[in-house]
């Protein structure tokens, strides 16, 4: 079985929170049994996150080797450059290594996306914007570093793809069975 399930803003992508103040899980959106993450989506990231009971797959999504394509809308701070969206395409040095090279692109007019609670904090003085950036790799907190490398802090980042699945429509906390 494969889920597509849109992970709300502030949930773990994960069943259960051990830590001292329990903080919202996946548990809280009735999914099927025995299924788990197939990879990862920060708590303070939104979207696409997908799930399976199958080993196999899980691997095919997630592992490096496969190089699956996994698109974001990222808001950042300030007005991207084209010297700044050619860095993200070429690669970005990160301090674990430089990135593999991406595609970036201004998205213009921004996308319509669910409201996010708590919103977007908006400063009237500094302008924002939003690209659309796919990566083919998944280094921890990876669009958020390549963003802040360039001069564009993240402000809201959320997954709209990954290996070929989108989206398409879900609401923040919906899933559907994409392949039973």
């Amino acid at each position: 079985m494969l889920i597509a399930f849109n992970k709300p803003f502030n949930v773990l992508c994960q069943f259960t929170d051990r830590s001292a103040t329990p903080r919202p899980t996946l548990a809280g959106f009735k999914l099927p049994k025995d299924v788990y993450a197939a990879g990862r989506l920060d708590y303070d990231s939104e979207g696409l996150l997908l799930l399976t009971d199958d080993g196999t797959l899980a691997h095919r999504l997630t592992d490096p080797r496969h190089k699956q394509d996994k698109t974001y809308w990222v808001q950042v701070e300030g007005t991207p450059q084209p010297t700044q969206l050619q860095a993200l395409s070429t690669g970005v040095v990160l301090n674990d290594g430089p990135t593999l090279p991406a595609r970036a692109a201004l998205l213009d007019p921004p996308p319509a996306l669910w409201p996010r609670d708590p919103p977007v904090r908006v400063r009237k003085t500094v302008p924002d914007a939003w690209l659309a950036l796919t990566l083919r790799e998944g280094r921890n907190r990876q669009v958020r570093r390549m963003t802040a490398a360039v001069g564009l802090p993240t402000l809201r980042l959320v997954r709209v793809a990954m290996g070929g699945i989108a989206l398409d429509g879900l609401q923040p906390g919906q899933w559907r069975v994409v392949r039973g």
